[in-house]
């Protein structure tokens, strides 16, 4: 069977918020995930990013605001009354089904035949790349197998959206970068509206077209994955959205869009952001710190603190008057040594002032 591409939907929230009791799991907030894209709910245990997936699931009652899918209101409706799909995080795999039987499993609940139903399981297995596996029981499949059975089962329901709550967290780190690519080719393949919940920045990063930073139960940022990485708004999303140095510097204001950044020794011309002159926050990426000689001008002096050979590239702790910088060198053939006095320049990208929050 060809994957081909069906009808996508939109989803909307307009002022959903959750609350036990006096504890507010996720605040109001508004958030469109476009039909047909990939959103991820990207942040750290206890942000709300799973209860807003659950949510829009209908596994959860949403306490305040409107949620639509596809133009359809589901703000009231149960989780099955609407046309969704969830993969879990354990699979959630009957054991004593073979595959097919797995798969099937949604179709004959809901009331299609045996073998309507049987012959759908084998199409989407075909799909998901399990042609032939249909017999086998979910203890005889790898790791990876059982994910894309547990794929396949939500699949064949033909869902409006299809959610996944930290789907690979149960992989070791090889399988879960090859899943992560075959989620992503078989989302852009069917064209279906995919809700990706994960705590993982880099699996994020490699599946997204857009990402939904969350941070205690309120969305610090949503963007695509260059925005969020290149252009943070905040410390938060920028030390969260992959490797960051956090320093303090201060800025002098020289235009209406650019500014100077003075950190020690060190002036960078940056975008101020419409930041106020005077003490601001700096984020630097460890990729953007340029080890050169002690001796060069303009430059910010630093005292090698730790380096370590990782192969393709070195890494570095050095302490400098702003405080200690974590720094990413590609040239790793010969180590600067522990003690060792340098100067450091900063590269045009990776260099941010950004709000505190």
């Amino acid at each position: 069977m060809t994957a081909t591409k069906r009808q996508a939907a939109e989803v909307v929230l307009k002022g959903v918020a959750k609350r036990y009791g006096p504890v507010t799991a996720v605040k109001p907030l508004d958030l469109i995930i476009p039909a047909g894209a990939l959103v991820t709910l990207l942040g750290p245990s206890g942000c709300g990013k799973t209860t807003l997936l659950r949510m829009i699931a209908g596994l959860e009652r949403v306490s305040e605001g409107r949620l639509t899918i596809g133009g359809k209101d589901v703000t009231d409706l149960s989780a099955g009354e609407r046309n969704v799909s969830m993969v879990f995080q354990s699979y959630a795999l009957f054991p004593h089904m073979n595959v097919r039987d797995n798969v099937a499993y949604g179709l004959i609940s809901g009331g299609a035949g045996k073998a309507v139903a049987n012959e759908k399981a084998e199409a989407t297995l075909a799909i998901v790349g399990l042609g032939g596996f249909g017999d086998r029981l979910p203890s005889e499949l790898s790791g990876g197998q059982q994910q894309r059975v547990a794929v396949a089962r939500a699949l064949v329901l033909e869902p409006d959206v299809l959610l996944f709550d930290e789907p690979l967290s149960n992989l070791d780190a090889r399988l879960r970068r090859s899943m992560r690519e075959e989620i992503r080719m078989l989302q852009q393949r069917l064209g279906v509206t995919v809700v990706y919940v994960t705590h993982d920045q880099s699996e994020a990063l490699a599946v997204s077209d857009l990402i939904v930073v969350m941070r205690n139960a309120a969305i610090a940022q949503a963007g695509t994955p260059r925005e969020l990485y290149e252009a943070p708004d905040n410390v938060f999303v920028a030390t969260f959205m992959g490797e960051a140095n956090h320093v303090k510097g201060r800025l002098q204001t020289t235009s209406a869009e650019t500014g100077t950044v003075h950190l020690g020794g060190l002036s960078v011309p940056l975008s101020h952001r419409g930041l106020a002159d005077g003490e601001v926050d700096v984020v630097i990426r460890p990729e953007a710190i340029r080890l050169v000689a002690a001796a060069e001008t303009g430059t910010l002096a630093a005292t090698v603190a730790t380096a370590n050979y990782m192969g393709a590239h070195a890494e570095y702790n050095l302490d400098t008057p702003v405080g200690r910088l974590f720094a990413i060198a590609p040239e790793a053939d010969s180590l600067r040594g522990i003690g060792e006095t340098v100067g450091v320049r900063l590269a045009d990208r990776g260099v941010f002032a950004v709000k505190a929050l």
